[in-house]
């Protein structure tokens, strides 16, 4: 029964009791906002646009957060490099990997438990170089991940050596006549592999940084985003942003390609695409055996299987 308030008042006719109902306050209640932070220390160098890589992600999981998404259903793993520091600063389950191993760690996590939203952060040296046998077959399976790779075509961390996207000439320690090989293209890789989201973005535009973060994790199958971002110790590249232009192609794989082929890489006057350049739903690794399937769409884990 609903409470009800006896009250007492004199009218007219003298003294009557009444029953009425209390009357309600609003109360205003504030939802504390998820932290997808933490307090460690951040060790990049001054300036570095990994710092607006983090504030991207923060934005795009907390909103996710909000959206429905359980902070607890997401895990991560976290190559070697500067960028996959990015590990300490989430406030997020997961390991670090070792150096080129990160998407086999992923792969491990959803065949572990289906239901997870997984993340993996490498640098263009941890997934071209040591990693590129597992970005390639990662893709052909066309697992549940979203694989952030932040390309500033250099080995950074370690003062600067060439990587696999390092345009052709590219000095360093390592090399001081230059690179002389010409890079390698992931876009066209990952499209080739069978990727079913393959994505480019600035981070120096944080707000459609965010969005494309959001729809890949919000993609089902494998979802790539590459980072062209500068070094500012060991690859500068002043005047890169004006040649960024952006783009949402859908499943047109040939026109995907032609995207992919505008710039090579090494070219310091060729026009840049961000955005989406590739997006098909098709079916993925969790599908394709019926113990993921079965998980996955009853929503538990190994242990509550039986």
């Amino acid at each position: 029964m609903k409470t009800q308030i006896r009250k007492k008042y004199d009218d007219e006719n003298g003294e009557e009791n009444q029953m009425v109902k209390p009357k309600l306050k609003s109360v205003a209640v504030t939802v504390p906002l998820p932290v997808v932070g933490t307090t460690q220390e951040i060790t990049w160098c001054p300036g570095c646009p990994n710092f607006l890589v983090l504030a991207a992600w923060k934005n795009a999981l907390t909103n996710l957060i909000k959206q429905g998404y359980l902070q607890e259903n997401f895990a991560m793993c976290a190559g070697i490099g500067c960028h996959p520091k990015i590990y300490d600063y989430l406030n997020i389950s997961g390991v670090y990997g070792l150096h080129g191993r990160v998407l086999p760690v992923c792969l491990g996590m959803k065949l572990g438990n289906p239901n997870l939203k997984v993340l993996g952060f490498s640098g263009d040296g941890d997934a071209y170089a040591e990693g590129m046998e597992h970005f390639i077959h990662a893709a052909r399976y066309n697992a549940d991940i979203t694989y952030f790779v932040a390309n500033n075509q250099s080995f950074a961390l370690t003062t600067g050596q060439s990587t696999p996207t390092s345009a052709k000439g590219f000095k360093s320690k390592a090399e001081p006549d230059g690179e002389y090989n010409m890079p390698l293209n992931p876009i066209k890789l990952a499209l080739a592999a069978g990727a079913s989201f393959v994505a480019r973005i600035n981070p120096k535009d944080i707000p459609h940084t965010q969005e494309i973060i959001e729809k890949a994790i919000k993609h089902k199958g494998f979802a790539f985003i590459e980072s062209i971002q500068d070094c500012l110790i060991f690859d500068q590249n002043p005047g890169r942003d004006k040649l960024m232009y952006k783009i949402d192609n859908g499943k047109d794989m040939k026109k995907a390609m032609e995207i992919a082929d505008s710039w090579d890489y090494n070219s310091k006057t060729a026009k840049i695409p961000i955005g989406i350049i590739y997006q098909e739903e098709k079916p993925i690794l969790e599908e394709k055996w019926p113990q993921l399937r079965k998980l996955r769409d009853n929503k538990i884990s190994w242990k509550n299987s039986k």
